[in-house]
């Protein structure tokens, strides 16, 4: 029997030849949540205090938040005119897209990446291009610049890459950037900034001023753990930014939201955060050692989340990830799986390493056997 539901009037066909974009499931049996690269920490006191001391929910956010959007282009060396805010980086994607590309025309991005980054021309009517990672699970760079055409109207870069893990490193993104015709739009996707460790990958405050196409986007979602309150921004060049919000939902962004990004922005709160990250990195790193260690060929982690990919995952073999999700889910602990191509693990609580080796290790020794 179908799972294909059945509308009553008609869509567009290639509207319904996109998948929609998967949230990761909550576990229904004790285990942990690992599928959607959440903060296992709660928020912190300060910034549960600010949403408690707003009572004007009544009202309508102020549109331009002055104070937060200043206190992010302090961070960029650039005006809070620069910056643009939006419910998640993901809807200032939406909007980049929508504005820049329209029926003929065509956006790149990597693939595997962003699961979201497929749907984003569809009301606008634009291409997808993708372009496949390199053996590295990187962005194949040379590739990319290679497949710009005149019908090119944006390009996409996440870094680090969601769901492999690598960074693009600072070099090769100036020389990549050297390649892309000035009118072309490129943005720098970090909204796993906060938990990159490489020296050498890129940084967007480090080379935004440097390209009038450029934008650099973030969000408070991952690192900030706020992904509930749903809110994240853009910076670059204003003019760019006019253009997004005429095609943005207006008034997206909560007040509630605004208030608990401030909060998580003053020295305390960064500080605190700085702490939390740095202990993800490093639980990070010890998971990745771990699967290496099983003969995983685990990629170069630099978010909050391990990619195990389904070729070369196992000696000698190749790994079913939508076998290991489901020895996961089994278990009572949730991740993400690519059919055909990975499983990405999200970096959560402490216990839930030992956890997650297990499991693995459960399943290679199964994998063998059959």
């Amino acid at each position: 029997m179908s799972d294909q539901v059945v509308s009553p009037v008609r869509f567009r066909a290639d509207v319904l030849a996109v998948p929609a974009y998967r949230q990761g499931a909550a576990p229904t049996k004790p285990g942990f949540k690992l599928s959607s690269n959440e903060n296992p920490s709660e928020p912190l006191p300060g910034v549960l205090e600010a949403i408690a001391g707003r009572s004007d929910i009544n009202r309508y956010a102020a549109v331009a938040m002055p104070e937060l959007r200043e206190t992010i282009g302090a961070e960029f060396g650039v005006p809070g005119t620069h910056v643009h805010l939006a419910a998640g980086s993901v809807a200032i994607l939406f909007q980049l897209v929508h504005a820049a590309a329209g029926s003929g025309d065509a956006y790149l991005h990597a693939w595997p990446s962003f699961e979201a980054y497929p749907s984003l021309g569809l009301a606008s009517g634009a291409e997808a291009v993708r372009v496949p990672l390199t053996a590295a699970s990187e962005h194949d760079l040379d590739a990319m610049a290679d497949a710009i055409t005149d019908r090119t109207r944006v390009v996409l870069l996440c870094s680090p890459n969601n769901p492999t893990g690598p960074t693009i490193r600072r070099a090769d993104f100036d020389r990549f950037m050297a390649r892309v015709p000035a009118d072309t739009l490129v943005v720098l996707d970090e909204a796993y900034r906060e938990f990159v460790t490489d020296p050498e990958a890129v940084r967007g405050e480090d080379v935004l001023r440097d390209h009038a196409n450029l934008v650099v986007l973030r969000t408070f979602s991952k690192a900030y753990g706020l992904a509930g309150l749903r809110i994240g921004y853009g910076v670059g060049d204003p003019a760019i930014f006019a253009a997004a919000a005429s095609v943005a939902i207006p008034l997206s962004v909560t007040g509630i939201a605004e208030s608990a990004a401030r909060a998580s922005l003053t020295l305390e709160a960064r500080a605190v955060h700085a702490e939390r990250v740095a202990e993800i990195a490093a639980r990070r790193d010890a998971l990745a050692a771990e699967l290496r260690e099983l003969g995983i060929a685990v990629p170069a982690a630099q978010a909050n989340f391990v990619w195990i990919p389904e070729t070369g995952a196992a000696p000698g073999g190749v790994v079913d990830a939508l076998a290991l999700a489901a020895d996961f889910a089994e278990a009572g602990t949730l991740v993400r799986p690519f059919g055909g191509v990975g499983v990405r693990i999200s970096v959560g609580e402490p216990e839930s390493v030992p956890v997650v080796v297990d499991i693995v290790r459960a399943h290679l020794v199964r994998t063998r056997e059959n």
